[in-house]
């Protein structure tokens, strides 16, 4: 089998930093591609020897004769395609929204469609929110139930599980589609879900932070969801499956003990607010090890304390300068 090139959309993002910094220790060629230049969140993670051994790739998701060029230029076998606006953006231009978040994809799969020959697996990133808290069975919801998201992005997401249908039917273009939840880890800083990466970030500090919301989680711990995306583009080999993101499922004051355990100088000062967020509280996910074989899921303190140790490294959280409506950021 030829040596793999991994193009990853959305590269400068949390999952997508963290799927780069996977590859390339690794020794697996990747690319990095992405609208955006901030590379903060890459220099987070990755050593400045590990970063020289990424190309990084200034392309637009919105464009696709970039995504060709970059796709042809490095010969790309594998494609994580993770690049998004997020909720907040979204919310303030939806029409932006949907270009970068649904054309955006489509541009990616017409792209991959036309390198069948070469190119061997296509990831890309859905979402939770492609469901509605009202869609909570009350049990974990199975990988094929049927979503009413109530907001664009998620809209957007579901139309994009969609159109990796169509392509398989249509063009025979296979595909994997990765549903998370909330992802957490060093890099993770902007987005409605933020705020638990924020509080460890906080935390590593000696300081006290707010979560705005309460009730049942699932938490993925970045780099355990960048192992999953990888994986998922290995096997993407026949139709278009869409599985849930593993994980445990964890109440939000579980996560703040995990955090006080890891830094016990902030006891009592990460509070949160008893409000649900509007997505059910737990999702089935052993179809998607059934399919991709056995991944690895931190246990939350395991996860919390790497986190917490990881900041306190740094010195600070590492956010990226303010983001505008018209910037695209990796999910």
């Amino acid at each position: 089998m030829s040596e793999e090139r991994f193009l990853v959309t959305g590269a400068l993002g949390v999952i997508g930093a963290w799927t780069v910094a996977t590859l390339v220790r690794a020794s697996v060629p990747v690319v990095a591609f992405d609208l955006g230049d901030d590379t903060r969140r890459l220099r987070l993670i990755l050593s400045d020897e590990e970063l020289a051994q990424v190309a990084i790739v200034r392309g637009d998701t919105t464009d696709r004769a970039s995504i060709e060029h970059a796709l042809d230029a490095h010969e790309i076998t594998h494609v994580v395609h993770l690049a998004a606006l997020l909720i907040p953006l979204i919310k303030a231009d939806p029409p932006y929204g949907g270009l970068v978040n649904v054309v955006g994809t489509l541009n990616v799969f017409a792209s991959v469609k036309e390198r069948r020959d070469r190119i061997r697996g296509l990831a890309y990133a859905s979402s939770i929110a492609a469901y509605d808290r009202a869609d909570d069975p009350g049990h974990p919801v199975p990988t094929d139930a049927v979503g009413h998201p109530l907001t664009h992005y998620g809209v957007n997401k579901q139309a994009n599980e969609g159109a990796a249908r169509i392509y398989w039917l249509d063009d025979s273009v296979a595909s994997v589609g990765l549903r998370p939840y909330i992802v957490y880890g060093p890099g993770r800083d902007t987005g409605l879900t933020a705020a638990p990466s924020l509080a460890m970030a906080a935390a590593a500090q000696g300081d006290g932070y707010h979560i705005p919301f309460g009730g049942r989680i699932m938490l993925q711990h970045a780099a355990d969801a960048a192992a999953a995306f990888i994986s998922a583009a290995r096997a993407a080999t026949e139709e278009a499956r869409v599985f849930n993101l593993g994980g445990g499922s964890v109440h939000v004051r579980d996560c703040i003990a995990a955090i006080e355990r890891a830094a016990p100088q902030v006891e009592g000062r990460i509070t949160f607010d008893d409000e649900q967020l509007p997505f059910p509280e737990e999702f089935e996910a052993e179809t998607l090890e059934r399919a991709l074989g056995p991944l690895s899921w931190r246990p939350l303190d395991e996860g919390v304390r790497e986190t917490v140790e990881h900041y306190r490294r740094v010195g600070s959280a590492v956010s990226p300068a303010p983001v505008s409506p018209r910037a695209e950021p990796g999910s």
